[in-house]
């Protein structure tokens, strides 16, 4: 027997237009959209109906994990924590993003081991109400990035990695004192402390990513993981990375390495809170700004998960000739497809009933009020 339900009376955001009408759903799966129909069903009182928001870099798993300084909580319940929070952001697919290496050499492979492991066993108990995936952030110029990458890359669930090289001087961190204000322990340094700290990384950086870089694009080759690279700032950073097969640009930090990463045929992400914010925390550049270059593609959380929803609502009244259909592909059906994901992201026939549905007024916070994920109301 099969399970039928509709949504109606919903604002229906499709891949290009917002239409009123019906979703029709059946075993998890949309299998007709009735516009401007009156259909019985479950009455949306015309709220706006998305689809599930798909998020391929959060860093929120470890603020779960450890809450405080020295403070590890049961991975298991900071995974469900976690979770909670993503769903409650109309968040449905999220690739929660673990640490090989550290810019600060802190031993964190085990901890990310862990919480790989906690994924796959609350997937199998069905713990979850998100679709979650593994992305390994590698930071490449640390002399711990292969031993703690080697395991995660062995359990075959890592399906996206990026390149990560915070060394400071250079890409997020061209401005040194944007890299001392990140690492407030920096900033208690004497300037010549300062000196002599980002001389040391730039001597280690030298020896280091050399070898790092080549090793960790075969692995995510190998395991058929799509790679990303981060914080590109410069032409060369971006010839670099298409010799990689870099698939998505993540966070470039000039308007420059934006368009060449997007000539290059990289899809070029973004900071949801660089959205909401007007702008970067680190001086770079704006998403807004890129956005209005027609060079943004995907939007990501970062580290606030509601600002993507937030970013949403937000770029249509601030960057003229987007329209919300435009602004929610880039963080539904654009993100899903470049990682393959070609079963979800969009309200269509044939995709899966991953919905979301929001009340939203101009010039305010959105709300979610209901989120469904294959059919089954989870939130």
């Amino acid at each position: 027997m099969m399970d039928e339900q509709v949504l109606t009376g919903a604002r229906i955001v499709l891949d290009d237009r917002v239409v009123e009408g019906a979703v029709v759903v059946r075993d998890g799966v949309i299998v007709a959209i009735d516009e401007g129909r009156t259909a019985v069903g479950e009455d949306l009182g015309g709220d706006y109906l998305l689809p599930g928001l798909v998020e391929l870099h959060t860093d929120h798993l470890e603020s779960h994990f450890r809450p405080r300084p020295g403070v590890h909580w049961n991975p298991i319940a900071a995974l469900q924590s976690h979770d909670a929070q993503v769903i409650g952001a109309g968040i449905v697919t999220v690739f929660d993003a673990l640490r090989a290496g550290d810019a600060d050499e802190r031993p964190l492979g085990r901890d990310s081991l862990l919480l790989a492991d906690a994924i796959a066993s609350a997937r199998a108990d069905d713990r979850l109400k998100a679709d979650h995936f593994i992305h390994v952030r590698c930071e490449i110029s640390s002399q711990q990035l292969l031993a703690d990458a080697e395991p995660l890359f062995s359990t075959g669930a890592v399906r996206l990695a990026s390149l990560m090289d915070h060394t400071p001087g250079q890409r997020q961190f061209a401005r040194l004192d944007a890299y001392h204000r990140f690492y407030p322990e920096n900033a208690r340094l004497s300037p010549a402390e300062q000196d002599a700290f980002v001389a040391e990384r730039l001597a280690a950086a030298a020896r280091i990513v050399a070898a790092n870089r080549p090793a960790i694009v075969a692995m995510a080759h190998a395991g058929g993981a799509i790679l990303a690279s981060h914080d590109d700032a410069t032409l060369v950073h971006v010839e670099e990375a298409a010799a990689d097969g870099i698939a998505i640009a993540e966070f470039p930090t000039t308007v420059e390495a934006a368009a060449a990463s997007r000539a290059a045929g990289m899809k070029v992400l973004m900071g949801a809170p660089n959205v909401v914010r007007g702008g970067s925390h680190s001086g770079n550049a704006a998403a807004g700004d890129l956005a209005r270059a027609g060079l943004l593609d995907i939007l990501s959380s970062d580290y606030v998960p509601f600002s993507l929803m937030q970013a949403v609502f937000l770029l249509p009244e601030t960057v003229p000739g987007m329209d919300l259909a435009g602004a929610v592909r880039l963080v539904t059906r654009v993100p899903a497809e470049t990682v393959g994901l070609n079963d979800r992201g969009s309200i269509a026939p044939g995709r899966r009933a991953d919905l979301v549905r929001v009340r939203h007024q101009p010039g305010t916070v959105p709300v979610v009020r209901a989120v469904w994920r294959e059919g089954v109301r989870v939130a």
